[in-house]
């Protein structure tokens, strides 16, 4: 309870003399310790109901592997809550370059907007989009080089089929996916047909895995270009060049079979320009800022935000809560040393919408966090407890670099950033004058002598500057859960809420940020 966890402090100094009592009070106050989460798979179930899961390409074919799982979890969780509302748009605030929106578009169908803040981001996105167009290409390329060696290990590896209980494909489902693949729809089949293993069996022998190989080479390249097809099928229609597996005369063709070709191609042409369902827009967007003057043909849709930077997270769901045609919002924030508070600095700024505290509970107590508080939720204390350890000499350098900014030239406050200058930096002299250069601070006058000299002042407190993030990265997740139950007590404040809540979308080793918060409206809300 709050009396055993007070005891971490001395009551007189208030200074911390209990370590580990205080490393369980930050455990205890967590959001995974606190019970307030709903799990993500009791959503995902609540949003199936008949429908039935997409299947189609997987974003780790065109991103990293942290944002190749971001994009896979959100995506499947935004398609089950636009199905769930009937919804066929969707509006990414700070979409950046595009991955989720992109996504979301190619293989889930959905009429997306994404709207960022920077043009360089906006552009990149339309560069990057034009780029995926071709990603059939190489995922063609690669399937046919490995396709022998692939087909050998499968063989290889392929138990007994009398010790085996195997789901295969049979030809009336085959059947069924081509004629959804002829409607338009996504059907991509695994390769490999997923099979329940009775106990351990021999393999076959090598003449055995050679028949295979050679029987089964035709049917593996029919899958082969059924798969290239499907991942066309995922793809907008104008995103690759009309092909043709034969080549035919012209003048071998009937005249039915030239008009059949000739109103197809007319009609594909007709579609082109609406055949890209993904839209990247440029704007600054704000509580206050009105949809329709951004997107000309708005309807019904949701709102989400993939780590939304500071305050646009917050009005992320201030939009979502004014407007009457957003019937749900999933919103994953970032960046919170960013947020705006309204009891910081004690200034009365009355006309200003903050991004902290958004209830109303919290603003009638005037709570603050303050700057170091919100730097500190930005900690990745999952990343930390695996072996990934804060960066202690560039936190050790800008913390010296700090001190000789301040004794040297008298600057206790500075709207220009060092950045990532560490990286760059050959050694501390290096650093110290690529940063004052950075702060535009004359370093003339500065030499190594003296730059050297400070930092044997402060090296042998570089265990101590450790300890200290140290106990910081543990306080994180409580920070962190402040400011989230900050944004859901709001949601909850709201009347046209029919529920809302905060989902662990992500494993947290890959990304840190990984709550969403989620909200639906009632559907009388129009």
């Amino acid at each position: 309870d709050d009396d055993m966890f007070s005891s971490a402090f001395c009551e007189n100094s208030e200074k911390l003399i209990n370590v580990h009592l205080f490393a369980l009070a930050a455990k205890y106050y967590s959001l995974s310790n606190l019970g307030v989460c709903t799990p993500l798979e009791d959503v995902l179930e609540a949003l199936k109901g008949d429908s039935e899961g997409a299947t189609g390409i997987k974003p780790d074919e065109f991103m990293n592997n942290k944002k190749s799982h971001e994009v896979q979890v959100m995506s499947e969780l935004v398609d089950g809550i636009a199905n769930y509302c009937g919804i066929k748009q969707v509006i990414d605030i700070g979409s950046g370059k595009g991955y989720l929106s992109s996504f979301l578009s190619m293989q889930y169908k959905l009429k997306v907007y994404g709207i960022d803040s920077s043009s360089s981001n906006t552009n990149g996105a339309h560069e990057r989009n034009r780029k995926l167009k071709k990603h059939w290409r190489a995922y063609q390329s690669r399937g046919r080089e490995n396709l022998k060696s692939q087909s050998l290990e499968k063989a290889n590896d392929r138990p007994v089929e009398s010790e085996i209980k195997c789901k295969t494909i049979n030809e009336e489902l085959l059947i069924n996916a081509n004629s959804l693949q002829n409607q338009g729809q996504v059907i991509i089949q695994d390769v490999v047909p997923s099979c329940v293993f009775a106990e351990k069996a021999a393999p076959k022998t090598n003449t055995e895995t050679e028949a295979d190989l050679v029987t089964g080479t035709q049917s593996h390249e029919t899958k082969l270009s059924e798969e290239v097809l499907a991942i066309l099928n995922v793809l907008p229609a104008d995103a690759v060049e009309n092909f043709s597996s034969s080549h035919y005369d012209c003048g071998e063709l009937c005249e039915e079979e030239k008009v059949r070709r000739k109103m197809t191609s007319l009609k594909t042409k007709a579609k082109k320009s609406e055949s890209n369902l993904y839209f990247p827009l440029t704007s600054c967007i704000t509580a206050e800022t009105e949809l329709n003057d951004i997107i000309t043909d708005l309807e019904d849709c949701m709102m989400v935000g993939l780590h939304t930077c500071g305050d646009l997270a917050a009005n992320t769901l201030r939009i979502f809560t004014a407007k009457p045609e957003i019937k749900a919002v999933c919103s994953v924030g970032c960046c919170y040393h960013l947020l705006s508070e309204q009891f910081e600095n004690q200034e009365e700024c009355h006309d200003q919408v903050w991004g902290f505290p958004m209830c109303q509970y919290l603003k009638d107590k005037g709570w603050c966090c303050g700057r170091n508080a919100r730097m500190s939720a930005c900690l990745a204390l999952e990343r930390v407890a695996v072996g990934q350890m804060l960066p202690t000499e560039s936190l050790f350098y800008r913390a010296v670099l700090q001190v000789i900014i301040e004794e040297i030239y008298g600057v206790t406050k500075s709207d220009r950033h060092v950045g990532k200058t560490f990286s760059k930096s050959s050694s501390f002299i290096d650093y110290v004058r690529r940063s004052l250069k950075k702060l535009e601070l004359d370093d003339s006058k500065l030499p190594d002598s003296c730059i050297m000299d400070y930092y044997e002042k402060y090296k042998h407190r570089m265990n101590e500057l450790e300890a200290f993030n140290m106990l910081k990265v543990v306080l994180a997740p409580c920070i962190e859960v402040l400011i989230l139950l900050d944004r859901l007590c709001y949601l909850k404040e709201q009347e046209n809420i029919a529920w809302s809540g905060l989902v662990k979308l992500f494993d947290p080793v890959k990304s840190p940020r990984c709550y969403a918060v989620i909200a639906l409206k009632n559907q009388s809300c129009s």
